[in-house]
């Protein structure tokens, strides 16, 4: 087995993994909603939980199809878990502090103190930028390379585990 085999092995399952992860966080979530201070935000903080954690769960099913080199692998694998448990994070504490001005569908009219806006601003709009490269780099991994067909490695690697 080589290394850029095993390595890929590792980020799939940890995507996986944390997928799952965070899928129950939004679901725990779920369930604090009324001791939240903004409810209408802690509904937002479920719903970005339960999709960002499904989100990780389906780039695990496709992170074996990806022809990404190590470092864009890296890359794409550290900035997609940041973005993802950052959403969630956000609109948590949003929830909790009853703040999120940026957030007017959510939290209308509710402010919070200075620095719990600057810090929910901040991770907002990293990761807003983050996920955005998430995505560039994931439509450019699922490219054709080398006569390399998305079809063919289902086929040959993802379906053949599933199968064990």
């Amino acid at each position: 087995m080589n290394e850029m085999t095993t390595q890929g092995d590792w980020m799939t399952r940890r995507l996986l993994q944390l997928g799952m992860l965070l899928f129950l966080l939004g679901l725990l979530t779920g369930f604090a909603m009324p001791l939240f201070e903004n409810p209408r935000m802690g509904l937002s903080s479920h719903l970005e939980g339960v999709l960002n954690g499904l989100f990780l769960l389906l780039l695990g099913l496709l992170w074996p199809a990806l022809a990404l080199s190590r470092r864009q692998a890296g890359m794409t694998f550290g900035l997609v878990i940041y973005a993802s448990f950052a959403n969630w994070a956000a609109t948590l504490m949003a929830a909790l502090w009853g703040a999120g001005h940026s957030m007017p569908i959510a939290a209308p009219g509710v402010h919070g103190l200075a620095w719990q806006e600057g810090l929910i601003d901040l991770l907002l709009y990293s990761l807003s930028f983050a996920m955005l490269a998430v995505c560039g780099m994931v439509l450019w991994g699922l490219r054709s390379v080398k006569g390399r067909r998305l079809a063919h490695l289902w086929q040959t690697k993802a379906w053949s585990r599933a199968g064990a």
